[in-house]
């Protein structure tokens, strides 16, 4: 492929001078079909657009025949680009290629053809037409084939399974390895988020391992591209939310914690509201609803409530995962509980805390993730300005160096000890207290500190 071809748009394309004429008279093309072109080919929108109003169908016909018939290069890009031009003015005449008037045709079998054949600006443009005339069809085609009853011609016409086959291997072809440098990418998400609607599609998708490929295209953009690629491959991740198998996936995957990194770093309203319906739906699946709640989601719902939003269907969505969120969060476990407390850097005196059972029970629990939630509570030390929560802290610490065999050792080697001096003058006496607490323990240890009470 040569970058002249890979570079080529549509306007360029269009300002080529076609042999229609030539064509006719070779009898590549017929006489109906050389008058339609002619009344048709570098006309004005506005003419072009009532002519497909009067004999759209006819149109389609013509495009097939030609994509089907010809093979010069040139004139297939042409083609391409008189109907990607059609579709990009009015989407909605993806339906002409559908007409009952065509049913001996089989309209999808030149585009699936191009996509492998031909060179990118094809590939891309038979994509394209190819998401766009699929999701437009009568969906009683799913039984038939892709162009209307079986029983309407003798040929064999190319079935919807073997169109949706077809380009679900050449997406995910494009995704593993792309066949432009920054066209492919963009293109693919773009039909794939098209296509996903059809069910058949989501289940060849995820068999093909298509969601492992979406997953790294979660980040955080910047520029109005990157922007539109990651709404349309959360819209993608919105889609397959809806389909178990996919969700399966989705949850060995890192997915959730990117959603989290977007929704979080996102100013534009179109990706926080699919991100936030993807959070939705995953929310009552397998682990996500406890994994949501140790990424501190709740507190991200609560922070993005706070805003201005105009979209209606994001503040119901924000309103859903807020209330799930913390129902979910009531059936956790105490320690579940607990970690979410410490993780949203708030900490109260619930029962908990001062629950000799607690302590015994899911003190081994702090060794998971390397002390992870040790070292957020030590973090918070640091970190907050809020009394109740200082003195909570203090309180903590000095349990766990009470109740765990190497307490001591452990809360010293995360530094901890300097960080309670410093509340040692703190202008609160409950933060005063326990810190003295706290230090005692360190101090003594477990053997000598067990009679040391609040």
């Amino acid at each position: 492929m040569t970058m002249e071809n890979a570079e080529l748009t549509t306007e360029q394309v269009l300002r080529r001078d076609i042999p229609w004429e030539t064509y006719m008279t070779t009898k590549l093309i017929t006489g109906t079909g050389f008058q339609l072109l002619r009344r048709y080919d570098k006309k004005a929108e506005s003419y072009k657009a009532q002519l497909l109003d009067d004999d759209g169908p006819g149109y389609a016909r013509v495009f097939v025949t030609i994509l089907r018939d010809i093979f010069k290069e040139e004139t297939v890009e042409y083609v391409l680009a008189l109907i990607d031009e059609m579709l990009t003015a009015n989407p909605k005449r993806a339906r002409l290629f559908h007409d009952d008037s065509l049913a001996d045709e089989d309209t999808y079998e030149p585009f699936l053809r191009l996509l492998w054949k031909g060179n990118w600006f094809i590939q891309e443009k038979s994509c394209k037409i190819l998401s766009l005339t699929v999701s437009a069809r009568s969906k009683v085609q799913n039984s038939v084939d892709a162009n209307g009853d079986a029983s309407s011609s003798k040929k064999k016409h190319t079935t919807i399974d073997d169109v949706l086959a077809g380009v679900v291997e050449w997406l995910c072809a494009q995704l593993k390895k792309p066949t432009h440098p920054t066209r492919s990418i963009p293109s693919t998400i773009n039909c794939l988020s098209t296509l996903l609607k059809e069910p058949v599609v989501r289940s060849s998708f995820v068999r093909a391992d298509g969601v492992k490929l979406l997953v790294p295209l979660i980040s955080p953009a910047s520029t109005q591209q990157s922007i539109q690629l990651l709404y349309e491959t959360c819209l993608c991740v919105w889609l397959l939310s809806y389909y178990e198998p996919a969700i399966e996936y989705l949850s060995t995957s890192r997915a959730l914690p990117r959603l989290i990194e977007v929704v979080k770093g996102s100013t534009k309203e179109k990706v926080v509201r699919v991100v936030i319906l993807i959070l939705r739906n995953l929310l009552s699946k397998g682990t996500f609803s406890a994994q949501m709640v140790d990424l501190g989601v709740l507190q991200i719902v609560q922070s993005l409530k706070a805003q201005t939003w105009s979209d209606e269907d994001l503040l119901d969505a924000l309103n859903q995962l807020e209330q799930g969120l913390k129902d979910n969060i009531k059936k956790l476990s105490s320690f579940d509980k607990y970690k979410q407390e410490v993780l949203l850097g708030h900490l109260d005196w619930s029962p908990m805390h001062k629950d000799p059972i607690f302590w015994r029970e899911n003190i081994n629990n702090f060794e998971e993730n390397d002390f992870r939630i040790l070292r957020v509570l030590i973090t918070i030390l640091d970190t907050s300005s809020d009394a109740r929560t200082l003195a909570v802290a203090c309180y903590d610490l000095s349990q766990f160096i009470q109740c765990h065999s190497a307490g001591r050792i452990i809360v010293n080697d995360l530094k901890a000890k300097e960080r309670v001096m410093k509340l040692l003058n703190h202008e609160n006496t409950e933060v005063t207290k326990n810190a003295l607490l706290c230090i005692q323990r360190l101090f003594l240890g477990a053997k000598y500190a067990s009679f040391l009470q609040v």
